[in-house]
């Protein structure tokens, strides 16, 4: 895998091609995990690090259950290409900045991420297109307990798994659904969601997860608590959740088509226009237009357009894409001018529907 050549790619959880992928963009599963002979990163300096680095990357690569691996020292990579591997939620934000030796290997499909040395030891990571939870448990599930077989992990017959957070100590698992609500955002119907989740203890965040916002209208809902439960109990609780906003968000968009067609045909050609024409255009804008872009699509309102095209303009007109596409640094203007270039070329054959 070269980090160059994903630029002109995605990751299979773009491809739009997973259960009810018209709102579910993808399903993820985390696992927290840390051995038991060493203390948690938070409490241990470079020397430790690089021994749990070199411990840990000798097992993840010999698995068989996560496929052929493709390994990368995060902290030998350029800060571009760190970003670049956030961008594609390979690695969290904070295994970017973090310092000290750390790693990353990834799956072919770039469904299977194992982060070391972030905010624990290691960071077992299935990401699925669509809502498809089942499948990323059954991934997920196989791995760890290859590694168990292989690893000690931190573990209290009273607690579960043990971990740098106290909120992810139990199962050490975060479940999460990233949703497309366009339509909700738009009628403000969303806090009403909010609202619910919060009573239900599920927690929203932006498009990065913890601490980012919620750009291009996509959320992601998971599980806030991992002690007392079991893996598939939480599993359970967001799959019983999700559909309900899913059936939510497709009332409320067929509710607009109704109630003034003619003025969200508008609403959707206007955003494709200005995605096809704009001479200089910012990320915030982008992801804003392609939401309307992508709502059209399901709605029969925009022709001539994929829905994996769009997954990944999301993705691909991002900073640090959008710098590996032009093989240059740019600052933010030059940035905003690259990106409407680039979107101009993208969409260039493309027309909205009459």
């Amino acid at each position: 895998m070269d980090l160059d050549a994903l630029t002109h790619t995605s990751g299979e959880w773009l491809r739009g091609s997973g259960p009810d992928s018209d709102i579910v963009i993808s399903s993820r599963i985390r696992l927290a995990r840390n051995l038991a002979e060493f203390p948690f990163p938070p409490r241990t300096d470079d020397a430790v690090r690089a021994e749990i680095e070199t411990l840990l990357r000798t097992h993840v690569q010999a698995i068989e259950s996560a496929g052929e691996l493709t390994y990368f020292n995060v902290n030998s990579l350029l800060p571009i290409d760190r970003q670049l591997l956030v961008e594609r939620q390979l690695i969290s934000r904070e295994h970017a900045e973090t310092h000290g030796s750390r790693s990353v290997s990834i799956g072919p499909r770039e469904t299977i991420s194992l982060m070391i040395n972030e905010e624990d030891h290691l960071r077992i990571q299935v990401l699925r297109s669509g809502l498809a939870l089942d499948d990323c448990w059954n991934d997920i599930s196989r791995i760890d307990d290859d590694l168990d077989q292989r690893v000690s992990f931190a573990f209290s017959e009273e607690f579960g798994y043990l971990t740098a957070c106290p909120t992810n100590v139990g199962t050490g698992m975060r479940v999460s659904v990233m949703l497309h609500l366009p339509a909700l955002v738009l009628t403000k119907e969303i806090q009403k969601v909010f609202q619910a989740l919060h009573k239900i203890n599920l927690a929203v965040r932006g498009l990065y997860g913890e601490g980012s916002q919620a750009m291009g209208d996509f959320y992601q809902i998971s599980n806030q608590q991992t002690l007392g439960k079991t893996e598939q109990q939480i599993i359970q609780t967001v799959k019983e959740v999700v559909p309900n906003i899913i059936a939510y968000e497709r009332r409320v968009r067929r509710a607009l088509v109704k109630e003034n067609r003619q003025r969200l045909h508008d609403q959707v050609a206007r955003a494709f226009g200005i995605l096809q024409n704009a001479q200089t255009i910012t990320s915030e804008e982008t992801m804003h237009l392609l939401s309307s872009v992508r709502m059209g699509i399901n709605l029969g309102l925009v022709a001539g357009i994929e829905m994996p095209t769009v997954n990944e303009l999301f993705i691909h007109t991002q900073p640090a894409h959008l710098q590996k596409l032009r093989h240059e640094t740019l600052e933010s203007s030059e940035r905003n001018v690259a990106r409407a270039a680039y979107l101009r070329q993208r969409l260039s054959k493309n027309e909205p529907q009459n």
